[in-house]
């Protein structure tokens, strides 16, 4: 993927097991763990492309949030603020390779970034 495509989709749930089945059985979503990330499902789309994670819901996490894909999440904030936005995470560690990070825009829309590569 390349700087501005979207990612990835998290969708906050209260219930995980409630939650794979239901998406399962709507969509066809594969939706399994990954060693690391217990706790965090994630979900691919039947196109192999489309994919996001089923996410604790939680305070400030109560809406499906997509993540953009950047060179530089430091870089992108810095715009972010710039712009009008706020930054309301700074840029937290997925792997040694990956970080993200979520901000809002002018209109207060809550957006997360994604930067590097993981394995998948």
């Amino acid at each position: 993927m390349a700087h501005g495509d979207i990612t990835h989709i998290d969708i906050p749930v209260g219930d995980l097991d409630r939650a794979t089945r239901f998406y399962h059985e709507l969509f066809g979503w594969q939706i399994s763990e990954i060693p690391g990330f217990e706790g965090y499902p994630m979900w691919r789309a039947p196109n192999q492309i489309s994919g996001g994670g089923l996410a604790p819901r939680g305070e400030g996490f109560t809406q499906p949030r997509s993540y953009v894909e950047v060179d530089s999440i430091e870089d992108t904030l810095a715009k972010v603020t710039a712009l009008g936005g706020e930054v309301v995470m700074g840029r937290s560690p997925i792997s040694d390779t990956s970080g993200f990070a979520v901000f809002t825009d002018a209109d207060g829309n809550t957006i997360g970034l994604y930067e590097g590569v993981t394995e998948s």
